[in-house]
């Protein structure tokens, strides 16, 4: 099953619990663009208190603990049985949080809508400010271990002996500007793949072909082990979707560069 949903799929299906997890790093908050409009039935689920664990030196959106993350999937109407689809505005880089995450927790049947809330729309399909009343809770049950994980001393491994792609934004990667992190420039050994190569002008995703040949290039190709970085672990999330996409299994490093610079002895590259 492709790890993505088309506008016109989701509207024909019935049951699915829709999870709406538009967030922005450093703000406004998610929930202000929610309640101007969104898919019907969506309810909002927040990235920074429903997909992670508070900021430490785990990291800035360190994985959430396991209870913590059943609770608020089962406030969010999300059961085992029950499909669920995510998204965001267009890229789907915070929807690949939740998915990478309800993916890591054992649930099985999880799609991104390509192209978010904006492919939505421009496909005529409506869109509403009702909030509705109580979800009704879910059932889920968290099972942490259904995604590949690395710590650091993993994503060094792996930028050593097979391929460490870091998401961010090549300046970042470079060390010319870090606006978040104490700390700016790259894991030794990482090769620096931008996420935002992963999709069209209008924010859907390239065709599984064209991510392939991509990561390719980049060196991930089949039987070399893969995993992806970022700031905080998000667009590192969507950067194992697109390669998930592509057929390319990869492991997150969720503490990413926030916790690699954590730790003053661990080596840092630029340029």
């Amino acid at each position: 099953m492709s790890p993505l949903i088309t506008p016109e799929e989701l509207a024909a299906i019935g049951d699915v619990a829709i999870l709406d997890v538009r967030w922005r790093l450093g703000g406004p908050p998610g929930i202000e663009a929610y309640r101007e409009g969104h898919v019907p039935g969506a309810v909002f689920c927040d990235l920074d208190a429903d997909l992670a664990a508070p900021p430490g030196p785990g990291g800035r959106h360190p994985l959430p603990e396991r209870e913590a993350f059943q609770r608020a999937m089962r406030r969010l109407g999300v059961s085992q049985a029950r499909p669920v689809v995510v998204y965001d505005d267009a890229d789907s880089t915070a929807a690949a949080r939740a998915w990478w995450t309800l993916r890591y927790f054992g649930h099985d049947d999880v799609r991104v809508l390509d192209g978010g809330l904006r492919a939505w729309s421009r496909a005529g399909l409506p869109v509403t400010k009702e909030e509705g009343g109580p979800v009704p809770p879910g059932d889920f049950t968290a099972r942490p271990g259904g995604m590949p994980v690395v710590d650091a001393d993993g994503a060094a491994a792996l930028a050593a002996d097979g391929v460490l792609l870091d998401a961010r934004a090549a300046e970042r990667y470079r060390g010319e500007v870090e606006p978040v992190d104490p700390i700016a420039g790259h894991i030794p050994g990482a090769v620096s793949a931008p996420t935002g190569e992963n999709v069209e002008p209008g924010g859907r995703f390239h065709a599984r072909e064209f991510l392939r040949e991509r990561f390719n290039t980049l060196g991930a190709v089949e039987g070399v082990p893969v995993g992806a970085y970022c700031g905080s672990g998000v667009t590192a999330a969507h950067e194992v979707l697109a390669l998930e996409i592509a057929g390319l299994p990869a492991a997150l490093y969720a503490g990413s560069w926030s916790n690699w610079v954590a730790d003053p002895g661990r080596p840092v590259a630029t340029g």
